[in-house]
């Protein structure tokens, strides 16, 4: 079953950010996810959530995800996360 990873970010320091999001996307493909939606015009259509951009991705399953999220590639990225972003990330399992 697919599993996604969907992230509300808010970008911080630009300089960070390039660095953030030149590594990212090379460790999501190699754990065999893909981007659904990457930033784009968010409209609120109902309730109080208030996203500046939404990241959407997704993976095979769970494992894929977990495996992603802990790589030694991934975490390259996430030294660049804390000064370039923040953002509020979840993992949610598709339906079969």
């Amino acid at each position: 079953m697919s599993a996604y990873v969907i992230s509300d970010v808010v970008p911080q320091d630009v300089e960070a950010w390039n660095a953030y999001v030149r590594l990212a996307p090379a460790t999501i493909e190699k754990y065999g996810g893909r981007y659904l939606v990457r930033g784009g015009s968010v409209q609120n259509m109902e309730g109080n959530w208030s996203p500046r951009l939404i990241v959407l991705v997704e993976f095979p399953d769970r494992e894929a995800v977990e495996a992603w999220y802990a790589s030694p590639e991934y975490a390259e990225a996430l030294n660049f996360r804390g000064k370039a972003l923040s953002r509020n990330l979840i993992r949610v399992d598709g339906v079969d």
